[in-house]
């Protein structure tokens, strides 16, 4: 997305659903957003669970970010979940890693 439409969107974020018919998403049903919403914290989570960290909903406006060893940070959008990630653990992140594709094809995540 460009910079100029992340300005002009309003306060939701392109990855989110919106209750407008065409606008991200053919869902106009409440219920189904947050069912699209708790998809997209379920599929991070595969990925994330792989650097031993977990995602969840909070306030259905953020998400938190925590590792095993409980260090938790709130993230606002999807865009900033992998550099939190990386600040968490203090070390890179890599969703395109060889062994975690691996991991997630032959597993599930």
């Amino acid at each position: 997305m460009c910079a100029l439409c992340g300005v002009l969107g309003g306060s939701g974020h392109w990855t989110d659903a919106a209750a407008r018919p065409g606008v991200f998403t053919r869902n106009v049903d409440g219920l189904q957003r947050r069912r699209e919403r708790a998809h997209r914290i379920a599929c991070a989570s595969r990925v994330l669970n792989y650097y031993g960290l977990t995602l969840s909903d909070w306030q259905a406006s953020s998400y938190v970010l925590s590792t095993a060893t409980g260090k938790t940070e709130i993230v606002d959008n999807l865009t900033h979940l992998w550099a939190t990630a990386e600040k968490l653990l203090g070390r890179s992140c890599d969703p395109l890693d060889p062994d975690l594709i691996v991991r997630l094809e032959t597993f599930g995540g």
